[in-house]
């Protein structure tokens, strides 16, 4: 049979998101963790002391237990590569003191501090893993007293407790392990009311994980392939004396027609969510259309290129251009029945535009401007091959 060039529909898909999208803004998503660390309150030394001589005694030295270890629970949805807003539990621990009095006698007394908080978070990216926060944010908290005299020490109400609403500030690092899993590191002030109608401040310094959820999977690795062993040569009998015989004339093989390159463009807007590099449901049907054409194709390699617009750092754009090439690569392998060792993935970020310079003018991520560079955010894959 005559090789004929393989024909394969070339895919055009419209622009999804939205104006104010861009392709290099950081994945917006949910993600929920966890944070131990070490609180400080600052105890009230001299309030103590008045309070105890109004009521006719007269304090010892005050033994404080301003130290404990604190915990926090949350959970945060992050809308862009700058800003994210998280709630969650706290348990800021349980501090206390202890001073003799004169007439003889002692008091004791402590607090438990936990509840609940909805902060606002500012996010400084510094690298393509590292970046810098700070919050803002409400507390809402149950502070539970206790209080044990001895001697000439009267206690009238032991266990006075009550709730408050106050802000907190904070700051922090965060490094990225891998896409899901992040480290973090704070410090964190919770202003505080007591329940005998103290203000106080309570400091937290800590360390803690955070999970992103619908993170990329990494890429498997191509599998190498099994190579047959070549027999060894068998050596033929001597042949028999020639003997005279009429060779027909062969008739002439038609060439083959030239394979030519065929080049499938996808948007990467359609294919992605902005700055996402999870394939969309609407990318997986036209990537299942794709392998649908490359059945019955005899192809060497197919090269999927990743793209992105010229609007951002280059490093960011390299590496995002990378992880939308190789989702692609992986999902036309997992799910394409495409052999791994013929598919190639590289991003090559905003270095081969579609448009030309004069096409889009001005510098500033602008709606108009991040319209007008759509087609240079695709994903270019060239198959070779003939049917």
């Amino acid at each position: 049979m005559v090789a004929s060039t393989a024909k394969l529909s070339l895919l055009t898909l419209a622009l999804m998101a939205a104006p104010w999208a861009m392709a290099q803004a950081a994945t917006p998503g949910w993600y929920m963790g966890a944070n131990i660390g070490q609180s400080q309150a600052t105890i009230d030394e001299a309030r103590i002391t008045s309070g105890l001589l109004s009521n006719g005694l007269v304090a010892g030295p005050i033994n404080p237990t301003d130290r404990d270890r604190s915990f926090r629970l949350l959970g945060g949805y992050q809308f862009n590569r700058n800003f994210a807003v998280e709630g969650g539990y706290f348990d800021l621990g349980q501090f206390g003191f202890t001073t003799p009095t004169t007439p003889l006698g002692t008091l004791n007394g402590s607090i438990r501090l936990k509840g609940v908080n909805l902060d606002a978070l500012g996010i400084l990216p510094i690298t393509d893993k590292f970046s810098a926060f700070g919050r803002l944010g409400l507390t809402h908290t149950q502070a539970s007293d206790t209080f044990v005299g001895t001697g000439a020490v009267n206690v009238l109400n032991p266990n006075p407790s009550t709730r408050g609403t106050n802000l907190k500030v904070g700051l922090g690092l965060q490094y990225a392990l891998t896409d899901a899993l992040s480290l973090r590191t704070e410090i964190e002030r919770y202003r505080i009311d007591d329940a005998v109608g103290n203000k106080g401040d309570v400091d937290v310094v800590s360390v803690g994980l955070v999970y992103r959820f619908g993170a990329p999977a990494p890429t498997p690795a191509p599998q190498p392939v099994a190579r047959a062993d070549v027999p060894e040569p068998v050596a033929q009998p001597a042949a028999p004396a020639p003997v005279a015989v009429v060779v027909p004339v062969p008739v002439p093989t038609p060439a083959p027609v030239p394979v030519v390159p065929v080049k499938v463009t996808l948007s990467a807007d359609s294919l992605f969510d902005f700055d996402n590099a999870a394939v969309k449901p609407a990318g997986r049907l036209a990537l299942d259309q794709l392998a649908n054409d490359l059945r019955g194709v005899d192809y060497d390699v197919i090269h999927v290129t990743g793209h992105t617009d010229r609007i951002g750092a280059k490093a960011y754009n390299q590496k995002l251009s990378t992880r939308r090439a190789e989702a692609v690569n992986a999902y036309l392998v997992q799910s394409g029945g495409i052999p791994a060792h013929k598919i190639m993935a590289q991003g090559v970020n905003g270095s081969d535009p579609v448009t030309h310079p004069g096409d889009c003018l001005g510098k500033q991520a602008t709606p108009a401007l991040i319209a007008c560079l759509q087609p240079d955010r695709r994903v270019d894959i060239e198959v070779t091959g003939k049917r």
